[in-house]
């Protein structure tokens, strides 16, 4: 993670010195110097290296600072390193510390409209827009015990950039977009902002035993459509262990990030779903990376976040080791999974993202923040689109119909039940389109994305027996391939409550006469809640009867 020689880093059972007692001082360690030194420069101004001058700012052309006085170019050391086999215990960044106090320069600032907390480098200025709702925020608003992270990934993907990849991820989605998102949509309301991370490497050994079966032969029994497929494999005790580095494992240290969707008004997953970030070329903390853009503090501490890296590390070794399992086609069941933690090393950061939110109103009165994210330096990008669910719901009444028609004249010309599949192409489409537009099953695959490597791994594989006549193509109750750590996700039937939407406000600085545009939402939402229902039961009548019309036809 970082470099030894910056020792930015500390024990955080000698991060406070007892100097009440009379017994001599103990002589500091060079390590212990420089951490206390750079706890004075958070507050320090930085100047250009060639002309002494402190109007900085970054230039994201290439990710480097730039001094708009002489126009040199500089960039900061590059602190963070790989993991290594020789880290051991807890090893806690200055800027990951326990929250206790604001620092002096970089304030943190809450907004009034929706309750976010943003930092702010008041030594450029009182004001900043909130990056959630925009709202614009003052010196007075300020509230304490704000951090200062350790590293800084900078921005590398231009504002223009970036409102071509959401406009271009908008305009695929247009169709069932709900009318008033299309007429107020804008990318000028594309903002940047640096999200805080924690940053875990981490140093552990993984031992797991379980079951595994090796296909050994496929074949069918029966003739025409009573035609069954059955499976033989062998089954073997399967034991594996190993140790494993992984490497910058990031986690966001917001609490409001965390929540899942239905637990939040939110569409967190999003921001979620643009990881991973190239942590590696992450700089060491200077508050002049935050010009032109804003950010928000970090609220939680390690012990907040140790169970969901605990979950996601078991996880991260639970896939690496299926790099050794590759004989086992049919799956792997495993009945006992222990990882051992020998060294933690925790590093507060902050990552770009340019985030885009529109807000709409939900059951007449709830709000649901939609958001389209593009990673800063990667340009992925993943978002949450209002539908226009009676558009949605009437032509999945048409696919609906369609399909049973299909499936029937199917049934009569081959002479098979297959036909019937297609009758349900209504609840087919209209569970694609509803995914395609909000993504409510996205997320970061930390199992794969995240850098980990395996050493010293020992293997057992011990047959037991043959197994013949199996009707699953996979082995009962595999879970090799298995993620522990999901954020919940809305299922649809979750959310077709929650989306009896009348049209939908913008969050825009422009935002007008909030009073009279609230009421006439709430009008127009009453009146589609009315229309949802009828549109669902005329969706059933409509499957049905058709069906019941074209049984009858068949039959007679």
């Amino acid at each position: 993670m970082q470099e030894e020689d910056m020792n930015n880093l500390e024990n955080p059972n000698n991060s406070e010195v007892d100097t009440s007692n009379n017994e001599p001082e103990t002589p500091q360690t060079d390590a212990e110097a420089e951490v206390q030194k750079n706890v004075s420069d958070k507050g320090e101004q930085y100047k250009c290296p060639k002309c002494g001058s402190t109007d900085i700012s970054l230039n994201s052309d290439t990710g480097k600072l730039r001094c708009n006085f002489c126009r040199h170019e500089f960039e900061l050391e590059k602190i963070m390193k790989t993991v290594s086999s020789d880290l051991e215990g807890e090893v806690i960044g200055l800027g990951a510390q326990d929250i206790i106090a604001d620092v002096e320069d970089v304030l943190t600032f809450k907004c009034s409209s929706c309750g976010a907390e943003v930092i702010v480098d008041t030594s450029e200025a009182t004001q900043a827009r909130c990056h959630w709702c925009r709202n614009t925020l003052s010196v007075n608003q300020q509230i304490p015990n704000g951090t200062i992270p350790d590293v800084v990934l900078p921005f590398k993907l231009k504002k223009d950039q970036a409102k071509t990849e959401i406009e271009k991820f908008v305009g695929e989605r247009t169709f069932f977009a709900h009318p008033q998102f299309k007429q107020e949509f804008t990318t000028q309301n594309v903002m940047g902002v640096y999200l805080p991370y924690m940053i875990v490497d981490i140093n552990a050994h993984s031992k797991l035993s379980g079951q595994g079966e090796h296909l050994v032969r496929k074949y069918t029994i029966g003739t025409g459509d009573d035609k069954e497929t059955y499976y033989d494999a062998d089954l073997y005790n399967v034991e594996r262990e190993f140790d494993i580095l992984i490497d910058d494992l990031t986690v966001e240290s917001s609490a409001d990030k965390l929540k899942d969707n239905k637990s939040s008004e939110k569409t967190n997953n999003i921001i979620n779903t643009i990881m991973p970030f190239d942590t590696e070329n992450s700089v060491k903390w200077n508050a002049n990376y935050l010009k032109g853009y804003t950010s928000e503090k970090r609220d939680t501490n390690i012990e907040q976040l140790k169970n969901i890296v605990n979950i996601q590390s078991k996880d991260i070794a639970r896939h690496q080791a299926n790099k050794t399992l590759t004989q086992y086609d049919r799956g792997v069941k495993w009945s006992s999974e222990q990882l051992s933690i020998k060294g933690q090393e925790w590093v507060a950061a902050y990552l770009p993202v340019w985030l885009y939110s529109y807000q709409q109103v939900v059951n007449n009165r709830e709000k649901l923040l939609h958001y389209v994210a593009v990673n800063a330096r990667t340009k992925e990008i993943m978002g949450s689109i209002p539908i226009h669910m009676p558009k949605l719901f009437g032509v999945s009444v048409i696919v609906g119909i369609l399909g049973i028609i299909a499936g029937l004249f199917i049934n009569l010309i081959f002479d098979t039940d297959y036909g019937l599949i297609i009758g349900g192409a209504g609840i087919i489409y209209f569970a694609y389109i509803y995914y395609r537009y909000r993504n409510t099953d996205a997320r970061h695959y930390h199992e794969k994305e995240t850098r980990a490597t395996m050493e010293n791994v020992q293997r057992s594989d011990k047959f037991i027996k043959k197994l013949t006549g199996l009707r699953n193509s996979r082995m009962n109750g595999a879970n090799n391939t298995e993620v522990t750590y999901k954020r919940s996700s809305d299922s649809i039937l979750d959310r077709i409550k929650e989306n009896n939407i009348g049209p939908t406000k913008n969050v825009g600085i422009n935002s007008k006469e909030p009073d009279t545009a609230k009421k006439q939402v709430y009008n127009e939402s009453q009146n589609d809640s009315k229309i949802i229902p009828i549109i669902i039961a005329l969706l059933a009548v409509c499957c049905i009867g058709v069906s019941l019309f074209f049984l009858l036809i068949l039959i007679i």
